[in-house]
């Protein structure tokens, strides 16, 4: 009756590690457990957990000798310092005297009554070890672990089970034997499906990254912003996290919910995949496929020239009528013409470029400028400036026209449109929500959807301030210079007056000084100035 008793204890708990394995999803935890749950049903003194590894060998992973007080890798943080175990040896003959490599080789459960009697295999290194220990290794039990396509994945090995009455070193038990082989078949499933799961986790956040990547090399104006967005989102999330005052100090993210955002991160602009280079690489106010404004260069230059032709033939025209004329005024004329010229082709040059903003003035030159005349192949005169260069050149902010932001924005729907299609398991459910935020205001003026503050989570908030930061302090941007971090600070400060992003996330940026360690790994040294926080507009310490 005691023996049933025993046994019925040890298939409980083979059944309780079993659950248990089933439901870790830390490698090395899981490692840990299957040695650790093999030595209790066992009652042995030590173990050692060995997984197959691409060139044939036997890594460990986990080490354990409790009389001896050694516990190594696994969640010790101990690094095992053996070196693997060769399944062949150098002339390429199988390694069929070291017992782990012959269970693997010979798919074969070797239990060793004892080491120091066994034949056939080679236990100099477990009496060396012995010898420098005091140790005395004694019985063995190995048992290969194999996969649903039978495939031996790992080895477990058991050394010394112990008689829990007498306290001896006895051999392991038939019984054992066949109690940890069916932990050992367990195990493997459990380790294969962990790998499983870590592959298609370790693919689907290659895939992601690449398309990052392809939207950065489509457009050489926001390379990197695909990368440099998630990792300021990811400083910006730890340091609310940290936070323990104001509204957001109960605020807290869990290891999946992280993981979570960190995905919608690294997604956020993936809808620009659609959006035409032309658009997105617009440059300069003028550009097309080429930049006009070399036409337009040409034009004053034409314009010139022919002020010139026309100021000769009055001349000439004067001089056959025998008329007297002052051509020093006519010269002086054309003089002061061409100078007024070269002025506004400068100014048109600059306007091209873009900018912050464009002032009412300055709109009104370029209209004036288009009231030049030039002499067209058929005599007639025709327009210095068409009707689409005009419009162009006073785009008011950056270098794009109504009709091609509004081209640019279509993104953010595209971006939610792609992600909402996905078959997210549960933890990822709200990465479109994450993702699809970045571009709404706390005022309920962003879009596309016009949320307001109250209708965001905390997270899409969160990526909202690192989307428009990386945009302020990029130097890749074909409309404007790198900004230092005080005038960035400056500007995200006018927009949390502006209500245009999160307050109390802004004061946890510039409090926790997130701008400083974003700064330390991606600005050049010359945008990282002094930082005066009391004159931040809004910043409340």
């Amino acid at each position: 009756m005691a023996g049933q008793r025993e046994l019925l204890k040890q298939l409980e708990r083979l059944n309780a590690i079993g659950i248990a394995l089933s439901a870790e999803r830390d490698n090395q935890r899981l490692l840990e457990m299957i040695l650790l749950g093999a030595k209790e049903i066992t009652n042995a003194d030590g173990g050692t957990l060995y997984t197959v590894t691409e060139d044939n060998r036997l890594k460990f992973e986990i080490v354990r000798t409790d009389t001896l007080g050694i516990a190594l890798g696994g969640t010790t943080g101990k690094e095992i310092q053996f070196p693997a175990l060769p399944l062949y040896l150098e002339d390429g003959t199988p390694n069929i005297n070291m017992v782990a490599a012959y269970a693997v080789l010979e798919d074969r459960l070797v239990n060793v009554e004892d080491a120091y009697e066994a034949e056939g295999f080679d236990f100099s290194g477990t009496r060396k070890f012995d010898q420098n220990t005091g140790y005395r290794s004694k019985s063995f039990l190995t048992i290969p672990m194999k996969n649903h396509e039978n495939e031996i994945i790992g080895v477990l090995q058991l050394i010394n089970a112990i008689d829990p009455v007498t306290h001896e070193i006895i051999a392991f038990s038939e019984q054992n034997q066949q109690l940890v082989a069916s932990l050992a078949s367990q195990a493997a499933v459990a380790l294969t499906n962990h790998n499983l799961i870590e592959g298609l986790k370790n693919l689907f956040e290659s895939f992601i990254e690449l398309i990052a990547d392809a939207i950065d090399e489509k457009s050489p104006y926001t390379g990197g912003h695909c990368r440099r967005v998630p990792e300021l989102t990811m400083l910006l999330a730890d340091a609310v996290c940290r936070n323990n005052v104001g509204p957001l100090k109960e605020f807290s993210l869990s290891e999946k919910e992280i993981y979570e955002l960190r995905i919608a991160a690294w997604l956020h602009d993936c809808g620009k995949v659609t959006t035409p280079e032309s658009v997105m690489d617009k440059p300069t106010k003028l550009s097309t496929i080429f930049d006009r404004i070399h036409l337009v260069d040409q034009r004053f230059e034409l314009l010139k020239q022919q002020a010139e032709n026309d100021m000769l033939r009055k001349q000439l025209n004067l001089l056959k009528s025998g008329k007297p004329a002052d051509f020093d005024i006519l010269e002086s004329e054309l003089h002061a013409f061409k100078q007024q010229a070269d002025a506004d082709r400068d100014f048109l040059r600059n306007a091209n470029f873009g900018g912050e903003f464009m002032t009412s003035e300055d709109q009104q030159r370029v209209h004036e400028i288009a009231r030049y005349r030039l002499h067209g192949s058929d005599g007639k005169r025709v327009d210095f400036l068409s009707k689409d260069e005009i419009y162009n050149l006073n785009i008011a902010r950056g270098t794009l026209t109504t009709e091609e932001r509004t081209v640019i924005n279509n993104h953010i729907d595209v971006t939610i449109n792609m992600l909402e299609s996905l078959p997210y398991p549960k933890d990822l459910k709200r990465v479109p929500e994450y993702a699809g935020g970045h571009h709404e205001r706390m005022d309920g003026k962003g879009y596309p959807r016009g949320l307001t503050r109250e209708q965001m989570s905390v997270p899409a908030r969160i990526m909202g301030i690192a989307d428009i930061f990386e945009a302020l302090t990029s130097r890749d941007r074909p409309y404007k210079k790198a900004k230092t971090l005080s005038e960035s600070l400056f500007i995200l400060g006018k927009m949390k007056l502006d209500q245009h992003i999160d307050p109390d996330l802004f004061d946890i940026f510039v409090r926790e000084k997130v701008y400083l360690r974003y700064a330390e790994n991606f600005l050049q040294p010359e945008q990282v100035d002094e930082v005066d926080e009391a004159a931040i507009p809004g910043y409340i310490p």
